[in-house]
């Protein structure tokens, strides 16, 4: 492992700052919104922002590379994030955080397509599901990390902004001053809705619900907390076992995923979500109850991402699948913004509670939908799916392909080996 994380420990270090930055400007939205009294309704449009501006920047900022370069895009995507995350606590507006925001969004979008780009052309095909492994964990550490940095300064001030501005701008040094150019980012035109939904219904149904999970998650947790008059500490830990529990649960699902009708265990991470979002609404504001309903609905977010990923593989060709995972993704994009607006909506008109019944209720409906799927196709061979990796959902179009391709290659490489040892 270290002899493949040698050539790639620059871009990973650089992703790790980047999320620290990240991760701390989208708990501060929730924190600082509440101090300046923005309405519930208010900071979802804010929260949505970020992901409209996210699904542009994944269509547009290959594109971008093309015309002028890796390195151009990047550090000009990397300025224009820099000075967006120090302009938040300067106008204080809904209007203004949300354009801001959707800045933010693009620019992190074009961030990621250029760095999953130098990574994936570091990797060969041995290498890239260990590097790309390492890449989401890397991420997923920024951003819990990200909640611990909270604690050090006021929402109220300039403060963190500025702290989170100046871990994004120092995270490129060690990416610009390590890679070399490499040949233009090479993304797929996403597959049309119409026959992604043919090919794979329940993966384009419960990718576009887990959208809205995912967003309500990360954008509307820090809102509920800072609603029902949580400490600053308090709403980072609560953020951070969000992602937290995605660490843990990611492997124990995985290997599972491998192993048994991926369908019964999308339901299995469904109602397990749903339930826990129910027992969190009843348990009122009792801290260590919210806490684990944070890491166990948190937990199966990420791991199911993976999943609808992977069984959206199983039922197409290999030359299908690039183009399917940027109809995935857009699909993804399109629930990210609808989810925390009717969140948002849902909080302002029934209180802050109304945050776990809206996530359980999408729960739900991930899990009764995968339910019905049963009815309708036979299960799969365990043995005939496609490799499981995980994936991040704030993973680019470049990445998702990159882990669909190395997803086929291993099963098939399995399959072989299975031939030979039967013979």
């Amino acid at each position: 492992m270290n002899q493949v994380l040698s050539g790639v420990w620059p871009l990973l270090l650089g992703i790790v700052l980047i999320m620290l930055g990240n991760g701390m400007h989208f708990t501060l939205i929730g924190l600082r919104g509440g101090i300046e009294g923005f309405s519930a309704t208010e900071l979802a449009i804010v929260t949505s922002g970020y992901f409209a501006g996210f699904l542009a920047g994944a269509r547009l900022s290959p594109v971008m590379i093309k015309r002028v370069g890796h390195v151009r895009v990047f550090a000009a995507l990397g300025s224009f994030m820099s000075a967006g995350l120090i302009a938040f606590p300067l106008v204080t507006e809904p209007w203004a955080w949300t354009l801001l925001r959707l800045l933010v969004g693009f620019c992190m979008s074009g961030i990621y397509v250029t760095a999953e780009s130098w990574l994936n052309d570091a990797s060969t095909n041995e290498t890239r599901g260990k590097v790309l492994a390492a890449y989401m964990i890397a991420q997923t550490l920024g951003i819990i990390g990200a909640q611990a940095l909270l604690n050090l300064g006021d929402a109220a001030t300039s403060a963190l902004f500025i702290g989170a501005s100046i871990l994004v701008s120092i995270s490129f040094a060690p990416i610009l001053l390590s890679v070399s150019p490499v040949p233009a980012a090479e993304v797929a035109r996403p597959m049309p809705l119409r026959k992604l939904f043919a090919g794979s219904p329940l993966g384009t149904v419960g990718i576009f619900l887990l959208g809205g999970v995912y967003a309500t998650q990360s954008g509307m947790g820090a809102v509920f907390g800072s609603e029902i008059e949580m400490s600053a500490a308090q709403i980072s830990l609560f953020v951070a076992m969000l992602f937290a529990g995605a660490l843990v649960l990611q492997y124990p699902i995985g290997w599972l995923s491998d192993r048994m009708d991926r369908r019964k265990l999308i339901f299995g991470s469904a109602v397990l979500g749903a339930v826990c979002c129910g027992l969190a609404w009843m348990a009122g504001d009792l801290l260590w109850a919210l806490m684990a309903a944070a890491f166990f609905a948190g937990g199966v977010t990420t791991p199911l991402y993976a999943l609808f990923l992977a069984y959206t593989n199983d039922a197409l060709s290999a030359e299908d699948m690039p183009a399917a995972s940027g109809g995935l993704v857009l699909t993804f994009g399109v629930g990210a913004i609808l989810g925390p607006l009717v969140t948002g909506g849902a909080m302002q008109r029934f209180g802050p509670f109304a945050f776990w019944p809206a996530l359980g209720a999408t729960f739900a409906a991930i899990a009764l939908y995968s339910l019905y799927r049963m009815t309708r196709r036979p299960s799969v061979h365990a043995g005939e799916t496609e490799s499981y990796l995980g994936v991040v959902p704030t993973a680019s179009p470049v990445a998702v392909e990159a882990a669909g391709a190395w997803a086929a290659e291993q099963a098939e490489a399995g399959r072989e080996a299975t031939a030979e040892s039967d013979k």
